[in-house]
Protein backbone atom coordinates (compact mmCIF):
# COMPACT_ATOMS: atom_id res chain seq x y z
CA UNK A 1 0.00 0.00 0.00
CA UNK A 2 1.48 3.51 -0.67
CA UNK A 3 0.49 7.27 1.32
CA UNK A 4 1.47 8.95 4.06
CA UNK A 5 3.23 6.75 6.91
CA UNK A 6 0.50 4.94 9.44
CA UNK A 7 0.41 4.84 13.24
CA UNK A 8 0.87 1.48 14.40
CA UNK A 9 -2.73 -0.06 15.02
CA UNK A 10 -4.21 -0.47 18.35
CA UNK A 11 -4.11 -3.69 20.22
CA UNK A 12 -6.31 -6.18 19.21
CA UNK A 13 -8.36 -7.69 21.63
CA UNK A 14 -9.47 -11.46 21.39
CA UNK A 15 -11.45 -11.39 24.88
CA UNK A 16 -14.45 -9.95 23.34
CA UNK A 17 -16.49 -10.03 19.70
CA UNK A 18 -16.60 -7.51 17.32
CA UNK A 19 -19.17 -6.57 14.76
CA UNK A 20 -17.01 -7.16 11.60
CA UNK A 21 -15.22 -10.67 13.23
CA UNK A 22 -18.90 -11.94 13.66
CA UNK A 23 -19.85 -11.21 10.35
CA UNK A 24 -16.59 -12.55 8.79
CA UNK A 25 -17.75 -15.74 10.88
CA UNK A 26 -21.04 -15.90 9.09
CA UNK A 27 -19.50 -15.06 5.51
CA UNK A 28 -17.36 -18.43 6.13
CA UNK A 29 -13.81 -16.66 7.09
CA UNK A 30 -11.23 -17.46 8.59
CA UNK A 31 -10.43 -14.71 10.75
CA UNK A 32 -12.30 -14.62 14.14
CA UNK A 33 -11.60 -16.20 17.23
CA UNK A 34 -13.52 -18.42 19.51
CA UNK A 35 -15.83 -15.34 21.32
CA UNK A 36 -16.69 -14.72 17.89
CA UNK A 37 -18.02 -17.89 17.07
CA UNK A 38 -20.03 -17.93 20.46
CA UNK A 39 -21.50 -14.21 19.70
CA UNK A 40 -23.02 -15.27 16.65
CA UNK A 41 -24.30 -18.68 17.70
CA UNK A 42 -26.07 -16.76 20.30
CA UNK A 43 -27.03 -14.76 18.01
CA UNK A 44 -28.86 -16.86 15.52
CA UNK A 45 -30.63 -18.88 18.67
CA UNK A 46 -32.11 -15.38 19.00
CA UNK A 47 -33.02 -14.38 15.81
CA UNK A 48 -32.56 -17.53 13.72
CA UNK A 49 -33.17 -15.71 10.01
CA UNK A 50 -29.92 -13.64 10.83
CA UNK A 51 -27.58 -16.00 9.21
CA UNK A 52 -29.13 -15.94 5.91
CA UNK A 53 -30.11 -11.88 6.18
CA UNK A 54 -26.41 -11.08 6.60
CA UNK A 55 -24.90 -13.52 3.46
CA UNK A 56 -27.71 -12.20 1.53
CA UNK A 57 -26.47 -8.20 2.66
CA UNK A 58 -23.02 -9.79 1.23
CA UNK A 59 -24.52 -11.12 -1.96
CA UNK A 60 -26.14 -7.65 -2.36
CA UNK A 61 -23.11 -5.89 -1.88
CA UNK A 62 -21.57 -7.82 -5.13
CA UNK A 63 -24.71 -6.81 -7.30
CA UNK A 64 -24.49 -2.81 -5.63
CA UNK A 65 -20.85 -2.16 -6.48
CA UNK A 66 -21.58 -4.26 -10.35
CA UNK A 67 -24.14 -1.83 -10.98
CA UNK A 68 -22.37 1.06 -9.68
CA UNK A 69 -18.98 -0.15 -11.19
CA UNK A 70 -20.69 -1.41 -14.47
CA UNK A 71 -23.77 0.52 -15.55
CA UNK A 72 -22.92 4.09 -13.02
CA UNK A 73 -19.39 4.23 -14.14
CA UNK A 74 -18.00 4.83 -11.38
CA UNK A 75 -14.33 4.76 -10.30
CA UNK A 76 -14.21 6.08 -7.02
CA UNK A 77 -15.46 4.73 -3.87
CA UNK A 78 -15.77 5.06 -0.14
CA UNK A 79 -16.62 1.43 1.78
CA UNK A 80 -17.71 2.95 5.28
CA UNK A 81 -17.47 0.16 7.95
CA UNK A 82 -16.03 -2.75 5.63
CA UNK A 83 -15.61 -5.24 7.29
CA UNK A 84 -12.80 -8.07 7.27
CA UNK A 85 -11.82 -8.92 3.66
CA UNK A 86 -13.50 -12.00 2.58
CA UNK A 87 -14.26 -12.88 -1.19
CA UNK A 88 -15.26 -10.58 -3.69
CA UNK A 89 -14.16 -7.43 -1.52
CA UNK A 90 -15.50 -4.15 -3.16
CA UNK A 91 -11.81 -3.41 -4.83
CA UNK A 92 -12.13 -6.73 -6.77
CA UNK A 93 -15.70 -6.51 -7.67
CA UNK A 94 -15.36 -2.60 -9.06
CA UNK A 95 -11.80 -3.46 -10.72
CA UNK A 96 -13.34 -5.80 -13.05
CA UNK A 97 -15.44 -3.27 -14.75
CA UNK A 98 -13.09 -0.47 -13.45
CA UNK A 99 -9.77 -1.24 -13.81
CA UNK A 100 -8.24 1.66 -12.07
CA UNK A 101 -11.13 1.73 -9.64
CA UNK A 102 -10.18 3.71 -6.38
CA UNK A 103 -11.49 2.24 -3.08
CA UNK A 104 -11.02 3.27 0.40
CA UNK A 105 -12.17 0.90 3.18
CA UNK A 106 -13.05 2.73 6.82
CA UNK A 107 -13.59 0.75 9.90
CA UNK A 108 -13.61 1.19 13.36
CA UNK A 109 -11.99 -2.13 14.33
CA UNK A 110 -7.88 -2.48 14.28
CA UNK A 111 -8.04 -6.24 13.38
CA UNK A 112 -9.15 -4.57 9.73
CA UNK A 113 -6.93 -2.24 9.25
CA UNK A 114 -3.94 -5.28 10.41
CA UNK A 115 -5.84 -7.66 7.35
CA UNK A 116 -6.53 -4.50 5.26
CA UNK A 117 -2.61 -3.61 4.70
CA UNK A 118 -1.86 -7.73 3.60
CA UNK A 119 -4.51 -7.77 1.57
CA UNK A 120 -3.82 -5.15 -0.18
CA UNK A 121 -0.06 -4.74 -0.03
CA UNK A 122 1.60 -3.18 -3.28
CA UNK A 123 -2.26 -1.99 -4.80
CA UNK A 124 -1.84 1.64 -4.74
CA UNK A 125 -5.30 2.32 -5.78
CA UNK A 126 -6.87 1.07 -2.36
CA UNK A 127 -6.04 1.63 1.09
CA UNK A 128 -7.73 0.99 4.56
CA UNK A 129 -8.30 3.53 7.46
CA UNK A 130 -9.17 2.94 10.79
CA UNK A 131 -12.08 6.01 11.82
CA UNK A 132 -15.37 6.35 13.54
CA UNK A 133 -18.27 6.58 10.95
CA UNK A 134 -19.48 8.13 13.75
CA UNK A 135 -17.40 11.11 13.34
CA UNK A 136 -17.29 12.00 9.44
CA UNK A 137 -15.49 15.11 9.36
CA UNK A 138 -12.37 13.11 10.73
CA UNK A 139 -12.92 10.76 7.76
CA UNK A 140 -13.34 13.81 5.00
CA UNK A 141 -10.01 15.53 6.61
CA UNK A 142 -7.95 11.98 6.17
CA UNK A 143 -4.72 12.33 3.73
CA UNK A 144 -5.11 8.35 3.06
CA UNK A 145 -8.91 9.81 1.91
CA UNK A 146 -8.13 12.70 0.11
CA UNK A 147 -4.70 10.89 -2.16
CA UNK A 148 -7.19 8.70 -3.90
CA UNK A 149 -10.70 9.98 -3.76
CA UNK A 150 -11.24 13.17 -6.43
CA UNK A 151 -14.17 15.25 -4.84
CA UNK A 152 -14.75 16.92 -8.16
CA UNK A 153 -15.77 13.45 -9.10
CA UNK A 154 -18.86 11.23 -8.57
CA UNK A 155 -18.06 8.93 -5.23
CA UNK A 156 -19.75 5.70 -4.72
CA UNK A 157 -20.98 5.67 -1.20
CA UNK A 158 -21.38 2.63 0.64
CA UNK A 159 -22.78 2.01 3.99
CA UNK A 160 -23.56 -1.79 3.74
CA UNK A 161 -24.89 -2.90 7.13
CA UNK A 162 -23.76 -0.52 9.40
CA UNK A 163 -25.56 2.32 10.17
CA UNK A 164 -27.63 0.14 12.58
CA UNK A 165 -24.14 -0.27 14.57
CA UNK A 166 -24.61 3.42 15.19
CA UNK A 167 -27.17 4.44 18.29
CA UNK A 168 -29.42 7.57 17.80
CA UNK A 169 -27.13 9.72 20.37
CA UNK A 170 -24.14 9.21 17.54
CA UNK A 171 -26.91 10.72 15.06
CA UNK A 172 -26.60 7.98 12.01
CA UNK A 173 -28.85 10.16 9.61
CA UNK A 174 -26.84 12.99 9.94
CA UNK A 175 -23.24 11.54 9.76
CA UNK A 176 -24.51 10.25 6.19
CA UNK A 177 -25.67 13.19 5.34
CA UNK A 178 -22.54 15.11 5.89
CA UNK A 179 -20.87 12.30 3.53
CA UNK A 180 -23.21 13.15 1.06
CA UNK A 181 -22.98 16.89 1.70
CA UNK A 182 -19.05 16.23 0.33
CA UNK A 183 -20.00 14.55 -2.97
CA UNK A 184 -21.27 15.80 -5.91
CA UNK A 185 -24.46 15.38 -8.01
CA UNK A 186 -24.43 12.43 -9.81
CA UNK A 187 -22.78 10.42 -7.32
CA UNK A 188 -24.32 7.45 -5.63
CA UNK A 189 -25.20 5.87 -2.43
CA UNK A 190 -25.63 1.85 -1.77
CA UNK A 191 -27.39 1.17 1.70
CA UNK A 192 -28.79 -1.74 4.10
CA UNK A 193 -29.60 -1.58 7.18
CA UNK A 194 -31.45 -4.04 9.34
CA UNK A 195 -35.07 -3.06 9.89
CA UNK A 196 -38.24 -4.69 11.75
CA UNK A 197 -41.87 -3.97 11.69
CA UNK A 198 -41.98 -6.23 14.70
CA UNK A 199 -40.99 -4.24 17.53
CA UNK A 200 -40.34 -7.51 19.77
CA UNK A 201 -38.27 -8.85 17.40
CA UNK A 202 -36.06 -5.54 16.80
CA UNK A 203 -35.55 -5.15 20.10
CA UNK A 204 -34.60 -8.93 21.41
CA UNK A 205 -31.89 -8.57 18.71
CA UNK A 206 -31.15 -5.44 19.66
CA UNK A 207 -30.55 -6.12 23.15
CA UNK A 208 -28.58 -9.48 22.45
CA UNK A 209 -26.40 -7.07 20.09
CA UNK A 210 -25.76 -4.32 23.08
CA UNK A 211 -24.78 -7.50 25.47
CA UNK A 212 -21.92 -7.99 23.36
CA UNK A 213 -20.71 -4.34 23.34
CA UNK A 214 -21.61 -0.84 21.90
CA UNK A 215 -24.08 -1.31 19.27
CA UNK A 216 -26.95 1.34 17.79
CA UNK A 217 -30.42 -0.99 17.32
CA UNK A 218 -32.51 -2.12 14.20
CA UNK A 219 -34.32 0.36 13.27
CA UNK A 220 -38.23 0.56 11.34
CA UNK A 221 -38.47 1.03 7.81
CA UNK A 222 -39.67 4.79 7.90
CA UNK A 223 -36.15 5.38 9.82
CA UNK A 224 -33.77 4.33 6.80
CA UNK A 225 -36.45 6.10 4.34
CA UNK A 226 -35.77 9.30 6.69
CA UNK A 227 -32.03 8.59 5.77
CA UNK A 228 -32.33 8.88 2.18
CA UNK A 229 -34.68 11.55 1.52
CA UNK A 230 -33.91 13.77 -1.06
CA UNK A 231 -31.75 11.27 -3.11
CA UNK A 232 -33.10 8.85 -6.58
CA UNK A 233 -33.87 5.37 -5.95
CA UNK A 234 -32.26 3.38 -8.68
CA UNK A 235 -34.80 0.81 -9.61
CA UNK A 236 -36.56 -1.57 -7.63
CA UNK A 237 -36.27 1.16 -5.06
CA UNK A 238 -35.13 0.26 -1.35
CA UNK A 239 -36.37 -2.42 -0.89
CA UNK A 240 -35.21 -6.41 1.23
CA UNK A 241 -31.77 -6.79 -0.74
CA UNK A 242 -32.53 -9.92 -1.26
CA UNK A 243 -35.28 -8.58 -3.99
CA UNK A 244 -32.72 -5.95 -5.14
CA UNK A 245 -31.87 -7.42 -8.31
CA UNK A 246 -31.41 -10.83 -7.41
CA UNK A 247 -28.68 -12.65 -9.49
CA UNK A 248 -28.82 -16.80 -9.18
CA UNK A 249 -25.08 -16.77 -11.18
CA UNK A 250 -23.50 -14.34 -9.77
CA UNK A 251 -20.12 -15.72 -7.46
CA UNK A 252 -21.26 -17.81 -4.68
CA UNK A 253 -20.15 -16.86 -1.08
CA UNK A 254 -17.99 -19.41 1.22
CA UNK A 255 -19.60 -22.06 2.79
CA UNK A 256 -21.08 -21.63 6.30
CA UNK A 257 -19.49 -22.94 8.97
CA UNK A 258 -20.69 -26.08 10.39
CA UNK A 259 -22.04 -24.92 13.72
CA UNK A 260 -24.67 -22.33 11.82
CA UNK A 261 -25.79 -24.66 9.03
CA UNK A 262 -28.94 -25.47 10.68
CA UNK A 263 -29.90 -21.96 10.28
CA UNK A 264 -29.33 -22.08 6.84
CA UNK A 265 -32.55 -21.20 5.17
CA UNK A 266 -34.24 -20.55 8.40
CA UNK A 267 -35.61 -16.96 6.90
CA UNK A 268 -37.93 -19.00 4.77
CA UNK A 269 -39.76 -19.59 8.23
CA UNK A 270 -39.36 -16.68 9.69
CA UNK A 271 -38.01 -13.17 8.36
CA UNK A 272 -38.94 -10.41 10.94
CA UNK A 273 -36.26 -8.70 10.63
CA UNK A 274 -34.37 -8.20 7.58
CA UNK A 275 -31.95 -5.43 5.63
CA UNK A 276 -33.49 -2.95 4.15
CA UNK A 277 -31.61 -1.01 1.38
CA UNK A 278 -31.20 -0.11 -2.19
CA UNK A 279 -28.88 1.99 -4.59
CA UNK A 280 -29.28 5.86 -4.64
CA UNK A 281 -28.32 8.57 -6.70
CA UNK A 282 -27.46 12.14 -5.85
CA UNK A 283 -29.26 14.75 -8.10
Amino acid sequence: MSGPTRPMSPEIRTDQPTVARIYDYGMGGKDNFEVDRQAALALVQVSPEMLDVARENRLFLYRAVRYLAREAGIRQFIDMGSGMPTKNNVHEVAQQFQPDARVVYVDIDPIVLAHGRALLAGDGNTTVITADMARPEEILASEDLRALIDFDQPVGLLYFSVLHCLPDSADPGGALRTMLDAVPSGSYLAISHLCSDDVAAGDAFTAEMLALGPWGRVRRPAELHAFVAGLEPVEPGIVDVAQWRPDPNQPPLSPVPEPLRPYVGRSSETKKIWELGGVLRKP
